[in-house]
């Protein structure tokens, strides 16, 4: 999670259910990065949420490399606060800049998340 600044330890998600059933975040392995420090749980999601957008506004616009390259950032963020489908996405756009298909899961995936980061602030 160095790209938001913050240093946690990036775990591999694994595909298999998670803790927190089909949550678009995994709270259990956040709270496990965070110490169980709520306050922190909520500015780390507040810091991945407006990364995660700003990508998807951001990746229609760029090169391969650079997509690419963005979509890694992204996905080690989306390892280190459980967003599991956004890793997910996230290293399949890296590793396909420039398929379509990838860029829309990427995108459907940091919607979902981003609409439950806002649920859980609320």
């Amino acid at each position: 999670m160095a790209a938001l600044g913050i240093a946690f330890e990036a775990q591999e998600i694994s595909l298999q259910p998670r803790p927190s059933g089909g949550r678009p975040i995994d709270l259990v392995h956040l709270a496990r990065q965070t110490g169980g420090d709520k306050a922190l749980e909520t500015e780390v999601l507040a810091l991945f949420a407006r990364q995660a957008r700003q990508a998807v506004t951001q990746i229609g616009d760029m090169n391969k490399d650079a997509r690419s390259e963005l979509a890694h950032k992204i996905a080690g963020a989306a390892k280190g606060v459980g967003a599991s489908d956004v890793a997910r996405c996230a290293s399949m756009l890296e590793n396909e800049p420039g398929n379509s298909a990838a860029v829309a899961a990427f995108t459907k995936a940091v919607v979902e998340a981003d609409t439950f980061i806002v649920g859980l602030m609320r």
